[in-house]
């Protein structure tokens, strides 16, 4: 629902009741992942797609029906039609799990203040059960990036904190998912799934070096969405008119910021500094970090030299496992711009645990599963406890 917040927020503040279809789970190749909605108010406006638009048609009656009839949620299912491509279904080959519900702004005021978060771009998380006893189907409750739980319509106390307790630990790790609690004598007598949507703060593009490809990466890291942060200790070089498209430009020896900035496991390092004197430090301090990536430019002979460096500094060969170099994805990639596109298909590649390959010499789902809670992380540690 996230993805639709800033029109849920103002229908919320307007006390504008309206139907939300989510798609609850995804299985396959599907256009949008479990998390994305379309809301429908009384007067037919709709907004959001959670198809792409093949089946939008079908949603949008649904939600006018459970809007008028004002009953408890529905389930709909939608997969590929073999008799018609064109038929309601998915031609890309998935299947969604999509829940209707009425919402009434009124009688869920958390919600208007968890989209308020989302509007405002802070953290914030609305956990939806989506599986369970059918007077708890569809409730929902939000928990703020500071940590005050608002609750919703939940009403078994147990219910209450197991589920506030998951929204919590998946607003650190940043990432939508579904979880189930209850069921296993913690409180709770009957299971519940719960989809968690999260909306959390922008993961950290961190660029060490003032250098034509830093530009380009920053640019493609902006783009990406990234909060993007170059360094560089020179600061004849390390201005914001050669960097428009960073967040911030920081004078400062490359790992001494490092040492003082805040990191996560969505963190992507990238040193393109080529000098020893900023590389060596930087990267022995960036190899001991939780970050979900750690890459830095050179030529092969170049790594090499810089592998043996980082082993006479202490460096263990667990953490320069975690080294990406020469950095990127052979693409061919010459010109700074090109060279951008190359890391960030990497960091992309590596954070969605991707082959690389071409898509044509690959095989099964296009669009796997991204790692979930209790997952490991690209980097090896436990994805809940960031950030």
């Amino acid at each position: 629902m996230l993805n639709i917040a800033e029109t849920l927020h103002r229908w919320c503040r307007e006390a504008r009741p309206f139907a939300l279809a989510t798609v609850v789970d995804v299985t396959g190749s599907a256009p949008l992942p479990a998390g994305t909605s379309v809301a429908v108010d009384a007067d037919g406006n709709a907004v959001g797609s959670i198809s792409g638009g093949c089946v939008e048609g079908a949603v949008y009656d649904l939600c006018r029906q459970v809007l008028r009839d004002r009953g408890a949620p529905q389930r709909a299912w939608f997969g590929y039609s073999d008799d018609d491509a064109f038929a309601v279904g998915l031609t890309c080959g998935g299947e969604l799990d999509v829940l209707v519900q009425h919402m009434d702004p009124a009688a869920q005021p958390h919600l208007a203040a968890a989209l308020g978060e989302v509007v405002q771009g802070r953290p914030a998380a609305v956990a939806q059960i989506v599986d369970g006893p059918r007077d708890l189907l569809g409730s929902t409750l939000s928990v703020l990036a500071g940590g005050g739980v608002t609750y919703g319509t939940l009403d078994d106390g147990a219910a209450d904190q197991l589920v506030a307790d998951e929204a919590t630990a998946l607003l650190r790790s940043g990432r939508t998912a579904r979880v189930t609690v209850g069921g296993d004598g913690d409180g709770c007598p009957e299971p519940l799934t719960v989809l968690v949507h999260v909306h959390a703060s922008r993961p950290r593009l961190l660029v060490f070096g003032a250098v034509d490809f830093a530009a380009a990466l920053s640019r493609a890291g902006a783009f990406l969405g990234y909060h993007v942060t170059v360094c560089d200790a020179r600061p004849v070089f390390a201005t914001a008119a050669r960097f428009p498209y960073a967040d911030e430009v920081v004078v400062d020896w490359p790992h001494r910021y490092l040492e003082r900035t805040d990191v996560d496991a969505r963190t992507a390092v990238c040193v393109l500094t080529h000098d020893a004197r900023f590389d060596i430090p930087l990267l022995r301090r960036a190899l001991d970090l939780p970050v979900g990536y750690v890459g830095a430019m050179g030529s092969r002979r170049t790594h090499a030299e810089r592998l043996r460096l980082l082993r006479e500094a202490g460096v263990r060969a667990e953490q320069l496992a975690r080294l990406r170099s020469p950095i990127g994805l052979d693409i061919g990639a010459r010109t700074p711009e090109e060279t951008a596109v190359s890391i960030t298909a990497e960091i992309i590649a590596h954070t969605s645990r991707g082959t690389g390959l071409p898509l044509s010499q690959a095989t099964g789902p296009i669009h796997r599963p991204l790692p979930t809670r209790g997952a490991e992380s690209p980097h090896g540690a436990s994805a809940v406890p960031c950030p």
